[in-house]
C-alpha cells in the first residue's frame, strides 16, 4: 500500500488566500435602547467566498419614571349633613318610655310624683323625674374619688361619683357611679340620683305657725362606720351640719336642723350616704297627726290598665304595618 503524499505548496497558499478573503456581515439586534451593541463582523469560512452571520442582543436601558398625579379636588360642602345630624339628635331628645310607670305619666294619667310615692311604685327612667321636677331640680357633686383594680396587666384606676339632686323643696336623691373618665362617672350619677330620689318630711319645732321648717323628729341613718343622727332645732337656727352633708340638707328643702355624727366622717361617701339614710326616715314614723284614717286607693295599674291595654294593641298595630 502506497502512503498519501504530504499536499504541495501550492494547495497551502490557496487555503491562506480563502482564509484572507472571507468577507463577514453581522446583524447586530438590540432591544430597546441597548447599551451594547451586536458584533459588528461576522466569522469568515475556510475557503474563499464564505459568508458568516453575527447575531448580536444587547440589553435594553430601564425605562423612565413615571410623573406625580394631580392635586385632587376641594370636598364639597357639608350643609345637608349638618342639617340631618340636627334632626337626629332633637329626635333623641323626645322621650320613649318602656315602662308601665312612664307610659302613665306621658298620658297625663299620673299627675304628681306623690302618686307615685303613695303607691311605692319603682322608678326606673330618669325622664320621669325631669317630666315632673325639671325646672326645679338641682344638682351638686359630693364627692370624686379615685378606686384601683389590680389586675394582670398592672392597676386599673378608675373614678367614682357621689352626686346629690334636689329640689329643695321636700324630694332629694344620692347616685354613685363608676366609671374610667370623669364626666361619665358624673353623667352617670345624676341618673342614678333621680331614680334614687325619696319625699322628705318636714315639721315644726314649738309653734305650728308659717311653713315647715325643721323635721317632724330625731332620725338616725348609719353607712358603714359613719353614724348620722338628724336632730330638729327652732326657727332661724340654720343648718348646723359639716360642708358634705349640709348641701343635702339643703337640698331636702329643709333650714333649721342640728346633726350629730360619730365614726370616720372623713370617708365622705359613707358620711353622705349616712345623712341620705336619715333624711329617708322621716317619713317612717307615724305622728299623731297622721292617725286619722284614710281611703286606700286602687294602684294605678290597676285603675288605668285598659289606657296601657289600648297602647300596647295601638303599638302592636304599628310595628304590624311596618313589616308589611
Amino acid at each position: 500500500s502506497s502512503s498519501p503524499s504530504p499536499p504541495s505548496s501550492n494547495a497551502k497558499t490557496t487555503m491562506m488566500e480563502g482564509e484572507g478573503r472571507g468577507r463577514g456581515r453581522g446583524r447586530g439586534r438590540g432591544r430597546g435602547m441597548g447599551d451594547r451593541g451586536g458584533f459588528g463582523g461576522g466569522f469568515g469560512g475556510d475557503f474563499e467566498g464564505g459568508r458568516g452571520r453575527g447575531r448580536g442582543r444587547g440589553m435594553g436601558g430601564r425605562g423612565g419614571r413615571g410623573g406625580r398625579g394631580g392635586r385632587g379636588g376641594r370636598g364639597g360642602r357639608r350643609g345637608r349633613r349638618g342639617r340631618r345630624g340636627r334632626r337626629n339628635r332633637d329626635e333623641d331628645k323626645v322621650w320613649h318610655p318602656c315602662t308601665k310607670l312612664g307610659r302613665l305619666v306621658k298620658l297625663k294619667k299620673i299627675t304628681k310624683l306623690e302618686d307615685i310615692f303613695l303607691f311605692s311604685l319603682p322608678i326606673k327612667e330618669s325622664q320621669i323625674v325631669d317630666y315632673f321636677l325639671k325646672e326645679e331640680l338641682k344638682d351638686e357633686v359630693m364627692n370624686i374619688m379615685p378606686v384601683q383594680k389590680q389586675t394582670t396587666a398592672g392597676q386599673r384606676t378608675r373614678f367614682k361619683a357621689f352626686v346629690a339632686v334636689g329640689d329643695c323643696n321636700g324630694h332629694v336623691g344620692l347616685g354613685v357611679k363608676c366609671s374610667a373618665e370623669v364626666a361619665n362617672a358624673i353623667r352617670g350619677a345624676i341618673d342614678r340620683a333621680k331614680l334614687n330620689i325619696i319625699p322628705v318630711r318636714r315639721g315644726y319645732w314649738g309653734g305650728t305657725f308659717g311653713k315647715p321648717h325643721t323635721i317632724p323628729t330625731k332620725v338616725t341613718g348609719k353607712c358603714g362606720s359613719v353614724t348620722m343622727r338628724l336632730i330638729p332645732a327652732p326657727r332661724g337656727t340654720g343648718i348646723v351640719a359639716g360642708r358634705v352633708p349640709k348641701k343635702v340638707i339643703q337640698f331636702a328643702g329643709v333650714t333649721d336642723i342640728y346633726t350629730s355624727a360619730t365614726g370616720a366622717t372623713r370617708t365622705l361617701g359613707n358620711f353622705v350616704k349616712a345623712t341620705f339614710s336619715a333624711l329617708s326616715k322621716t317619713y317612717s314614723y307615724l305622728t299623731p297627726d297622721m292617725w286619722e284614717d284614710r281611703s286606700f286607693a286602687i294602684s294605678p295599674y290597676q285603675e288605668f290598665s285598659d289606657d296601657l291595654k289600648n297602647e300596647d294593641s295601638n303599638k302592636k298595630k304599628l310595628i304590624d304595618d311596618i313589616d308589611g
